[in-house]
């Protein structure tokens, strides 16, 4: 792996009108001075592939390895990588300890394999509390709802 960057700061949020329904992501990246922020939107999904795709998409945006804080409201994301439970549903061939299907494994699979690229920390934020970026990362994702 080559040297990383700085560390950086990506707050997510993604989310549903209806569940399963028409749904946003969306993604604020800090790096120091700049700001870069993107969201986009699906038809028919679930605040859950939302969730992950939100995180997808803002790892995907970083043109080299980098040391990251991923920032989410979604205990779904969150404790899904830092208590392992990802990577123990992919080496149960994406069963859960109950032997029932895991959700996602799309998403949580690109979402393994990206951090192997970067160094990633999860952290949870309060989703419609007063961080700043995830009430930002929530208005571009509902304004990417309305306009999907």
């Amino acid at each position: 792996m080559k040297e990383k960057t700085p560390p950086l700061e990506i707050y997510t949020d993604g989310g549903c009108l209806g569940n399963p329904g028409p749904g946003a992501w969306a993604y604020v990246i800090l790096t120091g001075t700049h700001e870069i922020s993107a969201s986009g939107g699906e038809a028919a999904t679930t605040n859950n592939r939302m969730e992950l795709t939100a995180v997808l998409e803002g790892l995907k945006a970083l043109r080299e390895p980098c040391a990251v804080t991923v920032y989410s409201d979604s205990k779904y994301v969150v404790d899904g990588m830092t208590k392992g439970w990802a990577k123990g549903w992919k080496a149960r061939g994406w069963k859960k300890a109950d032997k029932s299907p895991a959700l996602n494994p799309d998403l949580w699979g690109a979402l393994l394999d990206l951090c192997q690229e970067h160094e990633v920390r999860f952290t949870w934020v309060r989703g419609h509390g007063d961080n700043v970026y995830n009430n930002r990362c929530d208005e571009l994702a509902t304004g990417a709802i309305k306009n999907n």
